[in-house]
């Protein structure tokens, strides 16, 4: 048996992990898998107690995009049989935002779909972001694709704390998943929101034909970006896109994946995103132990779990809503 608690005690004194302890972690046996998570809550606890960051989308814009991606129903590839509309005006955008106040949700995401923004939907966003932080003082995420240098100044202007630009898969996986644009187009992306001096997000995918050497370089490339938040998606394979009928995924290997994720960025937000229901099932709770955040309500194209089982959830775990207004 591994031993999971002095490997965090040496994360928390600022080690950082081999390939091959990596590895170990992704195939730890099931049966430390208890130990495994106590190990990963140890860091997390250190570094942001019992509490757990809401977040929330809104799909201000979906379908009708050009890109080629494998996992996507809304991409030119997918047939899936969704809601496609172009994007939506200010008030719809600011009614969202009431909506996640309501639920004590500390991130609004605003979530569109396409390879980039046009400049007329970026006024239209940055104008409703602005009577949303003056109405509700939340912090407020934006994920609007591929962005010009002046459309993230005008985001960075407006309030928008933080931007979301997912890697979601390693370099050398990347052309398996996409190739209407490529891996360093992403990286680009984050990086020039930093330059913004916004807050940069980026996560992953898992369970898209990748190997654990790919889970292991998607955990060290978002280190190397310094992404504050980290959204760990499962794939949750939709009839009608190329990833369709792709089923990798198993709850305990989830978990595996968030405690690694933990131990490769002690410090940064862990949040349990996109599959989280239909991946994890009834091992939810234990997501939370690696992880400080997650998204209540439905996604882009897919249904969440019930707000108030979420909220349920986190009061049964003893954890506590950290809300933060900007």
């Amino acid at each position: 048996m591994k031993n999971w608690d002095d490997l965090a005690e040496r994360v928390l004194q600022g080690y950082e992990l081999t390939d091959v302890e990596a590895l170990n972690i992704l195939d730890c046996p099931d049966e430390e898998l208890l130990s495994l998570l106590q190990s990963a809550y140890k860091i997390r606890n250190h570094y942001y107690g019992n509490k757990v960051k809401l977040n929330m989308i809104i799909n201000t814009k979906s379908g009708l995009c050009p890109e080629n991606c494998g996992y996507c129903s809304q991409s030119s590839v997918s047939n899936a049989p969704i809601d496609k509309y172009r994007m939506m005006d200010k008030a719809s955008i600011i009614k969202g935002a009431a909506q996640a106040h309501d639920l004590n949700v500390g991130t609004y995401c605003i979530v569109a779909s396409g390879r980039g923004p046009f400049n007329k939907e970026i006024d239209e966003v940055a104008s409703a972001v602005k009577d949303i932080k003056a109405q509700y003082q939340m912090k407020v995420c934006a994920c609007l694709g591929l962005l010009k240098p002046e459309q993230a100044a005008k985001l960075k202007e407006a309030g928008v704390d933080r931007y979301n630009h997912n890697i979601n898969t390693s370099a050398n996986h990347h052309e398996n998943i996409t190739t209407s644009h490529t891996y360093q187009d992403r990286v680009k992306t984050v990086e020039l929101i930093k330059q913004a001096g916004i807050s940069p997000c980026s996560g992953v995918i898992i369970g898209m034909k990748e190997t654990k050497d790919d889970v292991i370089a998607m955990a060290r490339s978002l280190k190397v970006l310094d992404a504050d938040s980290i959204p760990v998606n499962f794939l949750h394979a939709i009839d009608g896109t190329p990833l369709e009928g792709t089923n990798e995924l198993n709850p305990r290997y989830c978990l595996k994946v968030l405690c690694f994720m933990r131990f490769i960025n002690p410090t940064k937000e862990i949040r349990i995103s996109g599959g989280r229901e239909v991946n994890l099932r009834s091992l939810q709770p234990l997501g939370l132990f690696p992880a400080n955040s997650i998204f209540v309500g439905d996604y882009l194209t897919t249904a969440g779990q019930e707000e108030t089982a979420d909220h349920q959830m986190l009061t049964d775990l003893g954890f506590e809503i950290d809300y933060c207004p900007a």
